[in-house]
């Protein structure tokens, strides 16, 4: 049931539905320019989408996520932007004037996953805000025509909940993007008393206390964010044996209050460590995601396991040259961090158990965006996972760890219609994941190279 009542945005009129949601229409009948348009959440008027078509897609080899395995001849029914159906040829029958997108000299896959990524590069002094947002939307739509549909952005790298903003727009359609769980501005540590001069309201949330803590999860959560990102460590260096030292940041009980505030709020909690007694922390407290972790021990990764948490090692951020020119430089050339996390990545993958996540730390700065199908490949060849493992943490395990196990992650009935396609077969040579030729986000074809792939 629908009610209406006189609008403040002149000449439109509020729909309040059954839901108590107020939503703005055109008066009837329309004066405007044009056919009758819709109206965004601005209260300005759009066109309207076009009504979803019935659509087929006929992959020639298909990975079922869920396996791990490759199944031959299948067949994809779309109604809208949800999956109605998925079977072999044969048994899914296409109904008349369906349009068809010809994929049978393809692989198909469930669309890509980055659970770690930055839409907004860290901005240049006497940058403006339009320019850090344009320069986001790029990065974001790179990401995209790469095969990744969604996205964890972990922090908007001081442009405060810009990152919020951008997930409604894509929400809304507004612009093409993966679809994004955003952390806005994260919170970080200070023992120090605070400063005079004004808090920055665009970079890291700074608490000093358990309910400052506490505080601050709710703050966050009131301006829309889907996660909460927390630093229980900084830096790392080297002691003069060559062992690797990590700083601590909150005290377990500031720690244990953000985890135990954003999880009754039910936000989910992903925790920057290097290592230490923060990185140990993080685990005990129950951190939903455990990003990086260099110094990851077995004892740290068997808990990890027990606690039913997600391990996100984000191996090619950490292990570029860069990495290596900074420890020669503060160390003389005597000690390297690279091998050290190698060490704990693949200690990591070869844990019963361990759930291993693939995120890229794209930022902007060292790995473009666009590229990230470059993870896979590292995942493989430096933490010995087989490609089919890793194309399943890139798609299934990250939806299980987001908690849209539901929603993406595999091509299944019920679930959105972000499908992938590349030529070759990715559980043999990983590196056709930075190939993709063919990307549908919600049943709408956002890139299409394979000759001859579509028809009505």
């Amino acid at each position: 049931m629908k009610t209406r009542h006189a609008c403040a945005v002149v000449g439109f009129l509020f729909v309040t539905n059954a839901g108590g949601a107020e939503l703005a229409v055109p008066p009837e009948p329309w004066r405007g320019a044009g056919p009758i348009p819709c109206v965004g959440s601005d209260g300005g008027v759009t066109q309207c989408v076009s009504a979803p078509k019935v659509t087929a897609v006929k992959a020639g080899h298909l990975f079922d996520s869920k396996t791990g395995k490759l199944l031959a001849k299948q067949v994809v029914l779309l109604e809208g932007e949800r999956i109605a159906a998925v079977g072999a040829e044969g048994k899914i029958k296409i109904p008349a004037g369906a349009r068809v997108i010809d994929l049978s000299k393809a692989t198909v896959l469930p669309g890509l996953i980055d659970a770690h990524t930055h839409m907004f590069n860290n901005p240049k002094p006497g940058m403006s805000r339009e320019a850090s947002t344009l320069i986001a939307v790029q990065n974001l739509q790179a990401d995209l025509r790469a095969g990744f549909t969604s996205a964890r952005d972990m922090t908007s790298h001081g442009n405060g909940y810009a990152d919020v903003d951008m997930r409604n727009a894509v929400n809304e359609g507004r612009l093409d993007g993966p679809r994004f769980q955003v952390a806005g501005r994260g919170i970080g540590w200070s023992s120090s008393p605070p400063p005079a001069a004004p808090e920055d309201k665009l970079g890291r949330q700074v608490v000093r206390s358990a309910d400052e803590a506490r505080a601050a999860v709710r703050e966050q959560v009131e301006h829309g964010v889907d996660l909460i990102k927390l630093y229980p460590t900084g830096a790392y260096s080297f002691n003069p044996a060559g062992e690797a030292q990590y700083v601590l940041t909150y005290p377990m009980p500031v720690l244990q209050a953000l985890i135990d505030e954003a999880h009754r709020l039910g936000k989910k909690t992903g925790c920057h460590v290097y290592g230490g007694e923060g990185q140990k922390n993080a685990i005990i407290a129950g951190c939903d995601t455990i990003e990086h972790a260099f110094g990851l021990n077995q004892e740290q990764a068997d808990m990890i396991v027990q606690k039913g948490l997600y391990y996100d090692p984000t191996i090619v951020r950490y292990t570029e040259p860069y990495m290596d020119d900074d420890d020669s430089k503060k160390t003389g050339g005597k000690y390297r961090i690279i091998p050290i996390f190698e060490k704990a990545v693949t200690l990591a993958a070869a844990t019963r158990g361990m759930k291993v996540m693939v995120g890229s730390g794209a930022d902007g700065s060292t790995f473009a965006h666009g590229s990230q199908a470059i993870e896979f490949e590292w995942l493989v060849k430096r933490a010995a996972m087989t490609p089919a493992s890793v194309i399943r943490s890139g798609t299934i395990i990250n939806a299980e760890a987001m908690g849209w196990g539901d929603r993406v992650g595999s091509i299944d009935k019920g679930k959105y219609a972000d499908i992938i396609a590349v030529s070759g077969d990715p559980t043999v040579d990983i590196t056709e994941l930075q190939r993709v030729k063919f990307v549908m986000k919600g049943g709408k074809v956002i890139r299409n190279e394979l000759p001859q792939s579509a028809r009505k």
